[in-house]
């Protein structure tokens, strides 16, 4: 029952968010826009977003070797296109983070599984928030509203506070985080993390990684604003994109809809944008996600992974 409530009140955050935002849009601009669509931009977006998970899943397959197991980069590709699949079909956009962790732990150690998933998803935010930092200055300068910088400010810096706060958490003087068992696992993931930001090499590729997945994002949202003419550059996508990204992580919706697009009228409109194209650029790019999680869906109607667990194994662990 509290399952079924949970997913209903999902439901209702996500409609509502998406009337709101509707509301605020010209809707017959919207309708120009998309009577003359370019589907040859939009297969280059789906293009971007295929690669986008392939790059994950080589930046998700180091973090497991940390965790103390091995994965293939075959299947964890495999694992990430049908963590996709189920990002779009269960009520919540962390929903495929819970398979990655089944279809791992079935085969190799639980914990192991558990500690690479929440591990990959955490780098995944604080990178994001760090490129979000770093475009700061031209971001302030396009959003001029004094609300606009005080929101951007809080979303970049507080990420990034709350992911240090989270690797202090293995700093061996906290021994209060021994005495229960999700604080014990928090340290034992946030240590792991502290081993992989003394491993420069380790972290420059997780990084390098993350960065380039959070950049196919930009890209195929811009795409998705080719494909219907919407005239905004790149470079100014770069800097609206990312905090709408980090701000539609937050679980409250459905897949991150209604989030997304809230967050994009709002972010166009604070940079004197036409509001009605963030609208259709964050509905296009939530339609390319949904192809690429029917994508995964394929995967995993052929895979045999229930049966198959030759290509992950524990390691042993040396630190």
């Amino acid at each position: 029952m509290r399952k079924f409530f949970s997913l209903a009140a999902r439901a209702v955050v996500t409609g509502l968010l998406l009337y709101f935002a509707f509301r605020l849009v010209d809707i017959e601009a919207m309708r120009d826009r998309l009577r003359n669509i370019d589907l040859n931009w939009l297969a280059l977006g789906a293009l971007a977003l295929l690669v986008q998970a392939f790059l994950g899943a080589i930046r998700w397959e180091q973090i497991v070797v940390r965790c103390g197991s091995r994965l293939t980069l075959a299947r964890s590709f495999r694992f990430t296109m049908i963590a996709a699949f189920f990002n779009q079909t269960l009520p919540s956009s962390v929903g495929g983070d819970a398979v990655r962790i089944w279809l791992v732990g079935k085969h190799a150690n639980w914990r192991a599984a558990a500690y690479s998933v929440l591990l990959d998803r955490i780098v995944g935010v604080v990178a994001l928030a760090c490129l979000v930092v770093i475009c700061l200055p031209w971001t302030l300068a396009l959003v001029r509203d004094p609300a606009g910088h005080i929101a951007l400010l809080m979303i970049g810096f507080g990420s990034i506070a709350a992911g240090l706060i989270f690797i202090a958490l293995g700093w061996n003087r906290f021994h209060f985080m021994q005495r229960w068992s999700l604080t014990r696992h928090l340290a034992a993931v946030a240590t792991i993390a502290l081993q992989i930001q003394r491993t420069p090499s380790l972290l420059a590729s997780i990084f390098g990684l993350s960065t380039m997945v959070h950049f196919l994002t930009v890209f195929a949202s811009w795409c998705a604003a080719r494909s219907v003419g919407a005239n905004v550059s790149m470079i100014y996508l770069l800097f609206l994109i990312l905090p709408v990204i980090l701000i539609s992580v937050v679980p409250i919706s459905i897949a991150g809809w209604g989030v997304r697009e809230g967050a994009m009228v709002t972010a166009f409109a604070y940079a004197g944008l036409p509001q009605s194209d963030g609208l259709i650029i964050s509905l296009l790019f939530g339609i390319l996600s949904l192809l690429l999680g029917l994508v995964g869906g394929v995967v995993w109607t052929l895979s045999n992974d229930r049966a198959d667990g030759t290509s992950v194994s524990p390691l042993p662990h040396s630190e």
